[in-house]
């Protein structure tokens, strides 16, 4: 494997350094100095590590890491389930409409947990949508562990389905194409030979979902709460919101989450880098896909269920409480109208503010994060020694810590009277919040590309004259391009309805989408928040859209390796 000059990679890994220092580590360091001395708060040092040993004697804490351990796992699972099989299928075949099912299953990303949680509770509760329709009552099964298990694999299983088909597109069909000349059988190579070479991908997507699951607040404090189910992340909420207020213990739980995470990582790591997973080299191949042929019908039926189930019934649920007059009108066509809508289109009306701020914000996050992932990309799997380890670890802190828990990291660090300058108090305090959050992402999809590069094209490329940053622009640059453009999509999608940093940090007057819907809620304006959500994601998904077709005409496209 190739290596850059000495001032190439330093450049690379200061820069890289500097906004994992500034973004993560200084939030964190706030969060574990809060955990150690439980009177930081107050500028207070004494009392070092005195509340530590709670992790391991608190009852109550040790029930819910046990809780969010064993609702990670079903997670995962059920993710593997939803989006493993369709990821396949969209990674080596050509799949009718492929691009706008991929649009279909960014949706999830686009529906804020907690509203998908509440569209649940809606379509399944007692006297809900399902009854009213077909007269089936599954309220019990929802309001349990497994339904809470189900809700939040249906808002995750993109994950796998997007990483999956992104590394079985870069290992294309030629080296089972190789195994079946040599005699395998197709089901042989596949398992044998294209499976195995899509394990980066497929353990980064895990990683991410695991990250996901025990940091998830909306879903469990929706529908968890009713069956006395509690997870970490619910235990530092509540730590943060009753009084009185228990920051040292919120910090305790989060230092648990980060372990769990680290943990996660570290094995995610050992997996990925225990042998090589190289399959793209110098040698040019044919990258085309395998016709569907007679099973094209039942490839796009289960296309269209997994969209049915994860897709179209939270977002019908929406869309028709939206329009709904009264709740308690039901699902009548008298019930029907759009006066929920009116106050939305209100010209400067906080609606529209909040769209515009939530756009730009959400744009400006995906830009600077996929910059960022890039550089760390290739720091670590490009470079040498121990420090690409640990930068690779910083990466996935964020993952590890709550929004709301991380939020209150960003508050102590950038409110800190020893800055000359902050930024707390103006709008850029959000960026620098959704950039911190959504980092790992890009991250996670840029390396397990940058791992599937051989380090032949650097070669080759040195060889034929180019220089360090030639090789950087024109060789490894335009391959990591499809993961960064689609880790730069899902990065949007989320940015643009991000809820638990814009209540901690937005200033005074500044409206996001997400604020704007919880106080729609919190002043019992369910079906103008429904109606807010509905016009955020349509708008979001037609940009996507727009951009995906835009890339399929310049030769490339978001969804495709």
């Amino acid at each position: 494997m190739s290596v850059f000059r000495p001032s190439a990679s330093a450049l690379m890994t200061v820069a890289a350094t500097a906004a994992l220092l500034v973004l993560v580590a200084l939030p964190v360091a706030f969060i574990l100095l809060q955990a150690v001395f439980p009177g930081f708060a107050r500028g207070s040092l004494e009392g070092a590590f005195s509340r530590l040993s709670l992790i391991f004697e608190d009852p109550r804490l040790l029930a819910q890491t046990r809780n969010t351990l064993l609702l990670a796992a079903c997670v995962m699972l059920g993710c593997l389930v939803f989006g493993l099989p369709i990821g396949i299928l969209r990674g080596l075949f050509h799949i009718p409409g492929a691009r706008l099912w991929d649009v279909v299953f960014l949706i999830p990303f686009l529906i804020p947990p907690f509203i998908a949680a509440i569209a649940w509770m809606m379509t399944l509760q007692p006297r809900g949508y399902l009854w009213q329709i077909a007269g089936v009552d599954l309220g019990r099964q929802l309001f349990t562990f497994a339904g809470v298990a189900f809700v939040m694999t249906l808002n995750l299983f993109p994950l796998v389905y997007f990483a999956v088909s992104r590394s079985l597109e870069g290992v294309g069909s030629r080296f089972a194409a190789a195994a079946r000349v040599s005699g395998a059988g197709p089901v042989r190579a596949f398992l044998l030979i294209t499976l195995p070479l899509s394990i980066p991908g497929i353990a980064a997507s895990l990683l991410i979902v695991f990250a996901m699951s025990i940091e998830e607040f909306g879903t469990p404090a929706a529908l968890a709460s009713r069956t006395g189910f509690e997870v970490l992340v619910t235990g530092i909420y509540t730590r943060l919101s009753d009084f009185p207020i228990d920051l040292n213990g919120a910090a305790l739980g989060s230092v648990i989450l980060m372990a769990l995470v680290l943990a996660a990582f570290f094995v995610q790591n050992w997996v990925a880098t225990r042998r090589s997973y190289v399959a793209q080299t110098g040698k040019p191949a044919s990258l085309e896909k395998a016709r569907l042929g007679v099973w094209t019908v039942p490839v796009l039926g289960l296309f269209a269920l997994v969209a049915a189930i994860g897709v179209a019934v939270p977002l019908a649920a929406i869309v028709a409480t939206s329009f709904m007059g009264t709740i308690a009108g039901g699902l009548s066509w008298d019930n029907f109208d759009t006066r929920h809508y009116q106050p939305i289109f209100r010209a400067g009306s906080r609606a529209a503010q909040a769209l515009v701020t939530s756009g730009w914000l959400a744009a400006v996050t995906a830009f600077v994060t996929a910059a960022i992932a890039a550089a760390v990309a290739v720091v670590v799997v490009r470079g040498q020694g121990r420090s690409r380890q640990a930068m690779d670890a910083l990466s996935v802190l964020p993952n590890a810590i709550p929004a709301i828990v991380l939020a209150v990291g960003v508050i102590l660090a950038w409110n800190s009277p020893f800055l000359p300058v902050t930024l707390y108090g103006t709008t850029a305090i959000l960026l620098v919040a959704y950039a911190a959050i959504l980092l790992p992402y890009p991250i996670r999809y840029a390396v397990a590309r940058l791992r599937q590069i051989g380090g032949s094209l650097d070669d080759a490329a040195r060889v034929a004259g180019a220089g360090q940053a030639q090789v950087l622009g024109h060789v490894l640059l335009p391959l990591m391009a499809p993961s960064l453009i689609a880790a730069m999509m899902l990065v949007f999608a989320i940015a643009s309805r991000e809820l638990v940093a814009s209540i901690m940090l937005a200033p005074a007057g500044v409206r996001t989408v997400g604020t704007f819907v919880f106080a729609q809620f919190e002043q019992g304006s369910v079906q103008t928040g429904m109606a807010m959500s509905t016009l955020a994601i349509a708008l979001t998904s037609t940009i996507l859209l727009a951009v995906n077709l835009w890339l399929a005409r310049q030769g490339g496209s978001a969804f495709s390796g």
